[in-house]
């Protein structure tokens, strides 16, 4: 398994050698972007390396052995971000775009970047409601509150038992920007914490019932989904709505 740190001018960026490394980047964090490019002087290089400060909660990397692409469905030079939250790729294939600058791949790393917890807001939303996942797990909490970081964590350890099923996310009460997400649920702040789930496919939502949220009662409230048991049970909130 061979890492290599590519270094020009004014830039660096990690530089994956082999299959190996490739794999083992790419399970390196819930989110990572790589490119996938012929070389230094490639159109994205320098784009790529420069939005990666910008963005440092992603790591990147590069990797230029074509043979090695084909592994990831890469013909051509491509800008694949990966995540573990719902095991989907998305790919920016250079020569299908018009224009590429660093702006524009900062924004895409931000829109996609979708983790097993995400917290909600204008960026992410975009990610969320285009994801072929199309069920959220919604967690609306305080932030600052002194039960948010247990929360977060407790749901964090949760969310990988449901990859492909549900997308965990995270609304933070204090934010007056998601007083209508909250109250789209039948919520005011001073209610939470909470939890419910909103289903895009049924343009349905439900809450778990007050009490502890623990693991094993979240874990049960995603199965029953899972299972159809909450098609019977009144929906949480107001009349359904496109989004959130």
């Amino acid at each position: 398994m061979t890492f290599a740190i590519a270094r020009g001018e004014d830039h660096s960026i990690l530089k994956l050698n082999d299959t190996k490394a490739v794999e083992a980047f790419v399970d390196s964090a819930e989110v990572v972007i790589i490119g996938f490019l012929e070389g230094e002087e490639s159109h994205g290089y320098k784009e790529l390396v420069a939005a990666s400060k910008k963005v440092d909660s992603v790591p990147a990397a590069v990797c230029t052995e074509k043979e090695l692409w084909a592994a990831y469905s890469v013909s051509s030079d491509t800008i694949t971000l990966f995540r573990k939250a719902d095991d989907q790729k998305k790919n920016l294939v250079l020569s299908e775009l018009q224009k590429l600058d660093v702006d524009g791949l900062v924004n895409f790393i931000a829109t996609n970047e979708i983790r097993y917890v995400t917290e909600y807001n204008q960026v992410t939303a975009v990610g969320l409601f285009n994801a072929e996942v199309r069920t959220h797990l919604v967690i609306f909490a305080n932030r600052g509150s002194e039960e948010n970081p247990q929360l977060k964590e407790k749901l964090a350890t949760l969310a990988p038992e449901f990859t492909g099923k549900f997308l965990f996310v995270l609304i933070n009460g204090a934010l007056k920007s998601n007083f209508k997400a909250i109250n789209y649920f039948g919520l005011t702040t001073k209610d939470l914490p909470r939890v419910g789930i909103y289903d895009g496919d049924s343009d349905m939502k439900w809450l778990l019932p007050e009490g502890e949220i623990s693991t094993e009662r979240v874990r049960e409230f995603c199965q029953s989904f899972l299972r159809g048991d909450l098609k019977n049970v009144k929906q949480a909130g107001h009349e359904p709505k496109s989004e959130l």
